[in-house]
């Protein structure tokens, strides 16, 4: 399994970003993938997952800014980041085999070297 992110940078509270995630070494069309962030000092948190068929779940935190998506084609994974604030800023992975437990995000099996996001102005 290889999961290669790209995109993030630096921008100011309210411009956008997006992610992109080259997938690898497994059959993607037919896996859920997900995005999630760590910040400096925080625990890994999730950010958004999509189904195999295409169904996107948010957490409350960025549902109405993030945008996820994919194009099985190229076997890639995306994130649109819209609106986004200052608490935003986080290593962004990408990442598979991630696993809940009560409705809680526990972990990921995989998840690539991570792009960093900073919001700032």
């Amino acid at each position: 399994v290889q999961l290669v992110e790209s995109g993030g940078g630096l921008v100011q509270p309210g411009e956008s970003l997006r992610l992109s995630c080259a997938a690898s070494g497994f059959p993607f069309s037919d896996s859920a993938m997900n995005w999630v962030r760590q910040a400096p000092g925080k625990e890994l948190e999730w950010v958004s997952t999509i189904q195999a068929g295409g169904r996107p779940h948010y957490p409350d935190s960025v549902k109405g800014r993030f945008t996820i998506s994919r194009d099985n084609a190229l076997n890639r994974l995306y994130l649109q980041m819209d609106m986004l604030k200052s608490e935003d800023t986080a290593v962004y992975y990408c990442a598979k085999g991630c696993a809940w437990r009560g409705g809680a995000f526990q972990r990921c099996d995989y998840q690539g070297q991570g792009t960093q996001v900073t919001v700032s102005s």
